[in-house]
């Protein structure tokens, strides 16, 4: 069985479909031949990918706060998916500082309204819920976390992911472990997603691009912290193995998976930008450290252990860093050139058929 046939004509449902990975996935999706119904606020930047590849006229789209409980429970009641995948959120540490309280509650009780819904329903449903890499107790360790690792964190956002595992793992416990259930889930771990599309603030890529695209000087803030880079369509063909193995395999109910790049992917944020400028013509841009007197806390390194994924999945990455960088600083070229030719969805389809064929040349089982 393969990606098309797990699912094409199958009725999926997207929360936070208006996101920079939500986009992508439905994306994704609709080229697989899938129905996809939205669920998430308006799209939280702007530009989005959501309002630029025209989502909105391709698929169902509902504007829903996953906070709200009725609305939930009636969408998902008429639309009955197939499939579930659960991304809305707050996804930025800093702002997780500057509003705590909007964070918990978008992160751990939307997380918390899902998992209650999907206990209500009376359809088979598959469903995967994703945290973050940031759910895990970060010690800075130099190797990789495992799923079995200590949950944590210690700004807003890192301990409401960690939460939100900790909420899932109840409702498994609690509702899913049993042989009457209509539902079959598993939660997901990724970080440090880079991509075409994202104009998310304080992020490292959408900062350059949108410094460099007014020929501004970029400022780098941690320019040594290290990240395990990886694209979006890695933990995004993480997310789609792990339903269509999650069908067929039961024992994969209640599980937990990373997904992230491979260890040869850990650069530091001023190797990355250097990376990525030699993808635009002209160098004419300087890059400048930023002394960063913030009392916020930021991670120096933190990295995923995927060995199992690959041991139950067949799951593993497909491109290295200089592929990472290729995919994204050739979408925005493109795009930026406004040409024809690079209509946004189309630059997604392409790179999302490039991938694929990549992951099969490269012997992924997954695929």
């Amino acid at each position: 069985m393969n990606l098309l046939d797990t699912f094409k004509d199958k009725k999926v449902v997207i929360t936070g479909h208006t996101g920079f990975k939500g986009s992508w996935l439905s994306i994704w999706l609709l080229s697989l031949g899938a129905e996809v119904h939205g669920i998430a606020l308006e799209p939280p930047t702007n530009p989005s990918l959501f309002k630029e590849a025209l989502i909105e006229s391709r698929i169902s789209d509902n504007r829903i706060n996953v906070k709200d409980q009725d609305k939930l429970i009636k969408l998902i009641d008429h639309v009955k998916p197939d499939y579930l995948f659960h991304l809305a959120a707050q996804p930025l540490v800093k702002q997780s500082y500057i509003d705590p309280v909007e964070t918990w509650h978008t992160n751990v009780l939307g997380t918390v309204n899902i998992l209650n819904t999907l206990r209500l329903i009376n359809n088979r449903c598959i469903a995967i819920i994703i945290t973050s890499d940031k759910c895990y107790d970060n010690r800075e360790w130099v190797w990789g976390y495992r799923e079995t690792d200590k949950l944590g964190g210690s700004d807003p956002y890192s301990s409401s992911k960690g939460s939100a595992e900790i909420a899932f793992k109840s409702f498994y416990s609690s509702y899913f472990n049993k042989e009457d259930s209509n539902v079959l889930i598993a939660s997901a771990r990724a970080g440090n997603v880079i991509g075409g599309g994202d104009w998310a603030k304080d992020r490292i890529v959408p900062d350059c691009i949108r410094s460099w695209t007014r020929n501004n000087i970029v400022s780098i803030r941690a320019p040594h912290s290290t990240r395990p880079w990886q694209h979006v369509l890695e933990p995004l063909s993480g997310y789609l193995c792990l339903a269509q193995e999650l069908s067929k395999q039961k024992e994969l109910n209640g599980e937990s998976f990373n997904f992230g790049p491979s260890s040869s992917n850990n650069y530091s944020v001023i190797e990355l930008v250097k990376k990525l400028s030699i993808v635009w013509p002209e160098q004419r841009w300087e890059l400048i450290g930023n002394n960063n007197n913030s009392k916020e806390h930021e991670s120096g390194l933190l990295k995923l252990n995927c060995d199992k994924a690959l041991a139950q999945l067949g799951w593993m990455p497909t491109l290295d860093f200089s592929s990472t960088i290729e995919y994204t600083g050739s979408w925005y070229y493109d795009f930026y050139s406004k040409s024809q030719e690079t209509e946004p969805y189309n630059l997604c389809l392409h790179q999302i058929n490039s991938y694929t064929n990549l992951s099969r040349e490269v012997g992924n089982q997954w695929i």
